[in-house]
């Protein structure tokens, strides 16, 4: 039996990837600093371990004995007084990682990027052969995005590098959810103008063991799905629920002056808007994404928009985080 390492383990894809890990047979020692996320990593079969990416020993110590890490671990933050905290995470945190995965004798790294890396000031269809602009980005998560999947690249240990587009799926507590509930509640103020790219969280996960069970070292791997307008997402999510949500897009200008105005006043309040500057550029970007390696190689499946939201869907309702009507 493989022992594994695994971050994020409490996340939403990281909640997956332990499933498919303890699947394919293997121990999974999960990076833990809480006890809320012990019960819940040990709730899946995973044995919770306490570390710190700031801590370079804690990680050289919670790695005896694994013999691959599968880095899930992010601050997805898009607020820029959280910066600081974010590139300390996302670039320092991978860095420590990836010394304690030398130190321990590791043999495979397993990152998970983001189609971030790219930034959107890379315009049309990404594939693995476009090149990366995430260090010119004015956003914070693009830059530190990209320069933690160069230092993987960079690193001696055999690594293997996932891009994920918009996840979606059953799991999902504050990403998407979050614009769900409130359609659900009616309280949509607006709908972005850009396109997403949605993938399956359970499809992605499946990839990145997939992957490493196939010694897939030194290889990059773009994981989208379905393109769909933000407008089109929400009134197909609306329609299943039964709600009224707006009926077209907010303009990307009047988005972004919205969020210019609620990042203002954060600064004052303290607390983190709802909308900033850098979440309007993203959800104004057209994201267009070819996933062609990841099903060649691995067997990637982009399940059906439409399937992937009832699924979403239904979940949730088991979850309680939206009504129980259909």
């Amino acid at each position: 039996m493989s022992t594994v390492f695994l971050t994020g383990a409490s996340g939403f894809l990281g909640g997956h990837l332990l499933r498919e890990l303890r699947e394919a047979g293997c121990q999974v020692k999960a990076l833990s600093r809480r006890p809320d996320s012990d019960a819940a990593i040990a709730a899946q079969g995973g044995v919770p371990v306490r570390a710190d990416l700031a801590d370079s020993a804690s990680l050289l110590s919670a790695l005896d004995g694994c013999e691959a890490v599968f880095h899930a671990a992010a601050d997805t933050s898009m607020w820029k007084p959280q910066a600081l905290a974010q590139t300390a995470t996302n670039i320092q945190g991978t860095e420590n990682l990836l010394q304690a995965a030398k130190g321990a004798g590791t043999r495979a790294f397993v990152h998970t990027s983001s189609v971030c890396a790219y930034s959107h000031l890379v315009q049309g269809t990404l594939d693995e052969s476009v090149p990366q602009r995430g260090a010119e980005s004015w956003i914070n998560y693009e830059r530190t995005k990209h320069l933690s999947e160069q230092a993987v690249k960079r690193n001696a240990v055999p690594w293997i590098v996932f891009q994920p587009s918009h996840i979606l799926g059953p799991g999902d507590r504050r990403n998407w959810a979050r614009l769900i509930m409130l359609i659900d509640r009616e309280k949509l103020p607006g709908i972005p103008p850009g396109v997403g790219s949605f993938a399956d969280v359970r499809e992605v996960a499946r990839a990145h063991v997939r992957a490493w069970q196939s010694q897939r070292f030194g290889q990059t791997y773009l994981v989208g799905g379905e393109q769909s307008g933000f407008v089109d997402f929400v009134h197909r999510v609306a329609a299943e629920l039964g709600k009224n949500a707006p009926r077209g897009a907010t303009p990307a200008w009047a988005l972004m002056a919205f969020a210019r105005l609620t990042d203002a006043w954060s600064r004052v309040t303290r607390k983190e808007p709802e909308v900033t500057p850098e979440g309007a550029m993203l959800t104004s970007h057209a994201l267009l994404v070819d996933s062609s390696k990841a099903k060649r190689e691995l067997g990637y499946i982009e399940t059906p928009l439409d399937i992937l939201v009832t699924d979403t869907l239904a979940w949730m309702r088991r979850e309680k985080l939206i009504s129980g009507q259909s």
